[in-house]
């Protein structure tokens, strides 16, 4: 069982973590307010981002990262450099994320991080408009016979330390006035390992991430992911405070794939499209306003440079997380919002 004297010192180390954050946040807000200019002289840009996560950074059997957060990496550098393929991905763990951040070395991390209000207060950070709509959830052995969250008491259950999940999870079993035991680990790799060899009882995630693995398990069938959603886990992009212009270019980045979907430009028509359609939202995102982009500090084409490189974000999530995918998730709430979805990008003008 997790004591109450170990529950302290995991939230003392939140605490501490966010007391060095503050610090570290102070010094990169100084030093802010040349990402652009940074990432256009060294020619690539540095994502922070998982290497071990299927669905948004993993490696296919070439060493060939793809993923969600892969793809909106490869949107930056498209928009920024003009070519998807000048990123640097720097694998970080959930430990080192936030550093590598503060510390500059990394741009931007696309790294299934969570919005939340002491990352953007406390930390020197700022998120950027959500890329996935997610909720954190469990998955268990279905021998175990459970069919809701609350019947988990006295579970083990694995866990990434200083994570939002392994917060989240301590809140529901003590909010549930239940007991559990947990598991720390120091990648997902581990805890994947250890929850199918049955260390764990609980494996515990946004529910995005367990629905890849347990699809990408030898027997999916001998596993479940419960209905329940026991916090809400929005993932966006994050960067350093102080610098509006690159917070811009990250914001505007992450809509342009959901814009291009709403108005029908996919990477196979945007030729096409660029030539022959007379809508003004269309012309506007493929660059034919000139001076449009000047605010943004790139050039005309750079959304033109994302769907073509890259994609919308149907093709996106699709080739990542949909039915194209091994994964195989329904959009559910990441749907456009004339699809019943959450996804409401701005106007482009």
């Amino acid at each position: 069982m997790l004591s109450t004297l170990q529950s302290a010192s995991r939230r003392a180390a939140l605490l501490l973590t966010v007391a060095v954050g503050s610090c570290l946040a102070a010094s990169s807000i100084a030093n802010a307010g040349t990402t652009l200019d940074a990432v256009k002289e060294r020619g690539v840009l540095k994502c922070g981002t998982s290497i071990d996560v299927p669905g948004f950074g993993y490696p296919d059997s070439d060493g060939v990262l793809h993923g969600m957060d892969v793809d909106y990496c490869k949107a930056v550098a498209a928009a920024v450099l003009g070519d998807a393929t000048k990123v640097d991905f720097i694998p970080l763990t959930t430990q080192t994320r936030f550093p590598a951040l503060q510390s500059g070395e990394v741009d931007v991390l696309f790294r299934q991080v969570t919005t939340t209000f002491t990352r953007d207060t406390s930390l020197g950070f700022l998120s950027g408009p959500y890329t996935v709509i997610d909720g954190q959830g469990m998955m268990v052995p279905k021998s175990l016979g459970v069919t809701k969250a609350t019947e988990l008491n006295g579970a083990t259950v694995c866990v990434t330390p200083g994570s939002n999940s392994e917060l989240n999870i301590g809140d529901f079993f003590r909010a549930h006035n239940m007991e559990f035991t947990s598991i720390a680990m120091d990648s997902f790799d581990d805890m994947r390992r250890a929850f199918f060899s049955g260390r764990c009882d609980v494996f515990t995630s946004d529910r995005t991430y367990l629905g890849s693995i347990r699809v990408l398990s030898k027997n999916p069938d001998d596993f479940v992911v419960l209905n329940d959603v026991i916090a809400k886990s929005p993932l966006a992009p994050v960067v350093r405070q102080g610098d509006d212009e690159w917070y811009n270019i990250i914001r505007w980045v992450v809509y342009a794939p959901m814009i291009a979907e709403e108005v029908g430009v996919t990477s196979e028509n945007v030729d096409e499209m660029l030539a022959s359609s007379s809508s003004p939202r269309v012309q506007r995102l493929l660059g034919k306003q000139e001076g449009l982009a000047k605010g943004l500090g790139l050039s005309d084409d750079w959304a033109y440079n994302i769907v073509k490189m890259v994609g919308n974000y149907a093709e996106l999530y699709d080739q990542n997380l949909g039915m194209k995918s091994a994964i195989k998730l329904d959009r559910g709430a990441n749907n456009l919002y004339l699809n019943g979805g959450l996804l409401y990008p701005p106007p482009f003008l």
